[in-house]
């Protein structure tokens, strides 16, 4: 929106030229998105706190986490607006890969919206039942990975990348890139959800990932560094950096309300659908794996809470006192700011080591 305008003033004025440097867009995105938030937070959990949306606490999780009993919840529906008005006003709103990024995000935003207000607001325990959850996330998953897989322009497009190998790169086929896509996007949603238990512990993460992908999304849409670094150039992908720069603005504004002991928490509707726009930027920068290894965070919580449920059917023992991951560690009796700094600590370093892959070949 504000592209097309500062283009039509261009024609008069060359200095409004700037405004076309995906850079400045990227960095103006995540101001913009920052102040929506900072401007809207206040209100939103007030309105929140007024209608009662507060969150319920597992009677079997650690006695630390009784006093959350009632903060707001749904607070990711801030980030998502934050988002949405950012993308809107900077972005390249010609560009497919904006909206297929947008619509995702949405989509998954919705189902964890109608999970969210079946539990807060219906007073159902259960919420959206978990077959019905990833029904739609599947759905909406397959539809992005149809049009992906169709919109591909070249062999490299549907290649899975292997970091720190420069000449290594696995041809896909339809049926494989689509699966491919469906489990980084479901899976990716599913584990920032299982990730967002602690106090700030899920949105920082998020924040540092989606903005190691703009710097992705900004090389790989760029011909001359595309090739100098070795990765597959997709046209017209740098416009996603503009996307990920609101993202991680928006996150930063709602750490602010976030942070121990938080004044909101992000619900269903802002992990689930997080989770989801990072795996749909990676799979367009064709970054799966380096996805992989910078959220290694969200990964390590799935994996615990799946290898948890899996023993336990089998064997009738558990392997973490208990599931997600941060809770186990809380159990042992690390404090809750322990947990989530230390986890941010990890997160820095392993999105320091998917950067380097970008040299590393």
């Amino acid at each position: 929106m504000l592209l097309a305008l500062s283009q039509w003033i261009a024609e008069d004025i060359r200095a409004f030229n700037v405004f076309g440097y995906i850079t400045l867009r990227t960095m103006l995105a995540a101001l913009t998105a920052l102040i929506i938030s900072f401007l809207i937070g206040p209100y939103m959990i007030r309105s929140l706190t007024m209608r009662k949306i507060g969150q319920s606490v597992r009677d079997d999780g650690p006695e630390s986490h009784l006093i959350k009993a009632g903060t707001p919840t749904m607070g990711g529906a801030l980030i998502l607006i934050a988002v949405l008005v950012t993308t809107l006003l900077w972005a390249d709103l010609s560009n497919r890969y904006v909206w297929v990024v947008l619509l995702t995000t949405l989509g998954f935003g919705v189902i964890g919206w109608v999970d969210d207000y079946r539990k807060v607001i219906l007073r159902n325990s259960k919420g959206l039942s978990a077959a019905s959850k990833l029904a739609w996330q599947s759905v909406i998953a397959l539809i992005v990975a149809g049009y992906l897989v169709s919109a591909a322009e070249l062999p490299q497009h549907t290649e899975l990348i292997v970091p720190f190998f420069k000449e290594v790169a696995v041809p896909l086929g339809i049926f494989s890139f689509i699966l491919l896509t469906y489990l980084v996007i479901v899976g990716s949603s599913n584990a920032v959800n299982l990730t967002d238990g602690l106090d700030g512990l899920a949105i920082m993460p998020t924040v540092m990932v989606s903005g190691a992908l703009a710097i992705f999304a900004y090389l790989a849409g760029h011909a001359i560094f595309a090739k100098y670094l070795g990765i597959p150039h997709i046209p017209n992908a740098g416009e996603l950096s503009v996307f990920c720069g609101a993202l991680a603005g928006a996150g930063l504004a709602f750490l602010w309300f976030n942070t121990y002991p938080a004044e909101v928490f992000m619900g269903d509707v802002g992990a689930l659908a997080l989770g989801a726009a990072l795996g749909v930027v990676a799979v367009i920068v064709r970054q799966e794996i380096v996805l992989a290894i910078m959220g290694g965070v969200f990964v390590m919580e799935a994996l615990s809470v799946m290898l948890q449920v899996a023993l336990y059917k089998l064997t009738n023992r558990r392997v973490f006192r208990m599931a997600p991951l941060h809770h186990h560690y809380e159990l042992k009796g690390w404090k809750e700011n322990q947990v989530v700094v230390r986890f941010w600590i990890i997160t820095i370093i392993l999105v320091l080591v998917g950067l380097s892959t970008l040299k590393l070949r």
